[in-house]
């Protein structure tokens, strides 16, 4: 991906727009890459990658510099962090952002020391409220044991609360809960493998009813593209995908065939 662009984008408007957060947990660092190159070819632009991952730091630090299929560069996140040895590695090795999966205090200096963008979980509203008043967001773990009507009742009392529910939740669930109030989705399983539907599903999520940040919901002209307009673009997107896919994943495969055939 050529042609990156520098413009600063703030992790809390990234998710906002893009609506889902792809969580990867891959067997090593190489997968890792693969994964996350994929899904910036298919139009996403912020991911997570998790401390369970073996290598995580180094699979950052080869992710961080790279761009999405619009050539705006990527927000590659860390989670499970746990630990502020944790948050030192992530931070170094070039993370966006960094999320945990319940209260941790120790994250939490490290990031008001080094202005990172944590995201705090928590499951009560007393750990939720907490993490948002300390930034603005919380994750919401795990998320599927509330269901959407337990977001719906936070939003109710933090109307201006960046909200992610993440745990047991599949893609073709995310409408409800974005309709519910959540800004975005952490979804860790369930997501295509092929291009074109995974293309099709962040094309999907981009588009529909209320996307984006405030101030950042796109052109509302959208409402008033009829199916077959609408259908046009998404092909042409899908195809433009398909073509970026081949140019960004194949160097990146290429890449590492090489070092797995070193001696």
């Amino acid at each position: 991906m050529s042609g990156t662009s520098d413009a600063p984008a703030h992790p809390y408007a990234v998710l906002a727009a893009q609506r889902l957060l792809p969580v990867l947990r891959n067997a090593d660092a190489d997968e890792a890459v693969r994964a996350a190159t994929r899904l910036l070819a298919a139009g996403c632009r912020a991911v997570e990658l998790t401390t369970s991952t073996p290598g995580w730091a180094g699979a950052v630090a080869r992710t961080a510099g790279l761009a999405d299929v619009h050539g705006r560069r990527a927000l590659i996140g860390v989670g499970t962090v746990t630990t502020a040895v944790q948050a030192e590695a992530a931070l170094d090795a070039g993370a966006a952002f960094l999320v945990s999966p319940y209260p941790a205090p120790g994250v939490r200096e490290v990031a008001g020391r080094r202005g990172a963008v944590f995201i705090e979980g928590g499951f009560t509203p007393a750990e939720i409220a907490s993490a948002v008043r300390a930034a603005g967001a919380a994750k919401v773990f795990p998320a599927h044991v509330g269901g959407p009507r337990f977001v719906r009742s936070l939003r109710a009392v933090l109307p201006d609360a960046v909200l992610v529910p993440t745990g047991g939740i599949r893609p073709g669930e995310v409408p409800a809960w974005i309709a519910a109030g959540a800004t975005a989705v952490g979804i860790g399983d369930g997501l295509p493998a092929d291009p074109a539907e995974l293309a099709a599903l962040f094309t999907d999520l981009v588009g529909g009813p209320g996307s984006g940040a405030p101030g950042e919901r796109g052109p509302e002209v959208r409402a008033g593209v009829g199916p077959a307009v609408q259908g046009a673009v998404q092909g042409a997107v899908q195809g433009a995908v398909r073509a970026g896919v081949q140019a960004v994943v194949g160097p990146a495969d290429q890449a590492v065939e090489a070092r797995e055939q070193r001696p």
